[in-house]
């Protein structure tokens, strides 16, 4: 594999110098360039065209998700995300990331995100190659036969392993997550952000679904999007109209609506005749 190009975009300097001191570790990835502005990042795109960005989001200006909207279909190259901040999580992997890493960066996380990125890149080689052959042979059903043979990605979405999930994002490798290490999920229409004390999964499912036909007991729903695991609750502090604020055990403070403050009262009361 010829060498992953790549640009590093971040408003902090020392965000940019300590990513390149870990990616100096990957003989894979080939550092081209640096920014620190979405101007500054579009500029250097167009001019030379990199493998591979990994893109703060929350920047003065102009966020990462505005410089991917800027990009040419034609050249998008591979999108990992890098913040501090969750919660974009789900508009991430829309817009087609390949990864979205948590500051400050676990190692072994950026070792998956740089072995997905090489297997996106194999896989675009690989399609190139099918599609110059089928002009060749003039043979668009041979063709299609070998597309779908050679590439098929995994289904996206979920399944439970005894006490995991394992999620299944049509990405590799996949994430198991042992239900005891699951601190809340929280939902946005087909996706689900799983949270455990350091990290953030997504994946495709319905919260419905998940509650009733996936996690434990001991997972409750607070809130028409959220849902919390028993065991790492720490307090509830009483607020008006019969509503909740929830701490979690990592600090995480979540709300619980009055609609299901009923249910997670008598649910933690149960929990601790047990």
């Amino acid at each position: 594999m010829q060498p992953i190009k790549t640009l590093l975009v971040d408003d902090e300097f020392s965000a940019i110098e300590g990513l390149r001191i870990r990616l100096a570790q990957f003989p894979a990835i080939e550092i081209i360039g640096e920014a620190t502005s979405v101007n500054e990042a579009l500029a250097f795109i167009n001019k030379c065209m990199p493998d591979l960005i990994f893109l703060d989001i929350e920047m003065p200006g102009q966020s990462g998700f505005e410089l991917v909207k800027a990009l040419q279909p034609e050249t998008y190259p591979a999108i990992i995300f890098v913040t501090a901040y969750h919660q974009h999580a789900i508009r991430a992997f829309e817009v087609r990331a390949v990864d979205y890493l948590l500051k400050p960066i676990k190692m072994a996380r950026l070792q998956e995100s740089v072995a997905r990125v090489e297997e996106n890149i194999a896989l675009k080689s690989s399609k190139a190659t099918m599609l110059a052959t089928r002009e060749s042979m003039n043979s668009p059903t041979l063709a299609h036969k070998v597309m779908n043979d050679s590439c098929a990605v995994p289904t996206e979405g979920y399944y439970v392993d005894k006490e995991k999930l394992v999620i299944q994002d049509g990405r590799s490798p996949t994430a198991l997550v042992p239900f005891t290490d699951v601190f809340w999920v929280d939902a946005a229409g087909d996706y689900m952000c799983v949270h455990t004390c350091s990290d953030t999964y997504v994946m495709r499912a319905r919260l419905k679904n998940l509650l009733h036909d996936t996690l434990p007991d001991e997972f409750v729903q607070i809130h028409k999007s959220t849902i919390v695991n028993l065991r790492h609750i720490q307090q509830l502090e009483a607020l008006r109209n019969s509503e909740f604020n929830v701490q979690l055990a990592n600090g995480k403070m979540l709300k619980a609506s009055r609609t299901y403050s009923k249910e997670l009262k008598a649910a933690i009361l149960n929990k601790k005749r047990i």
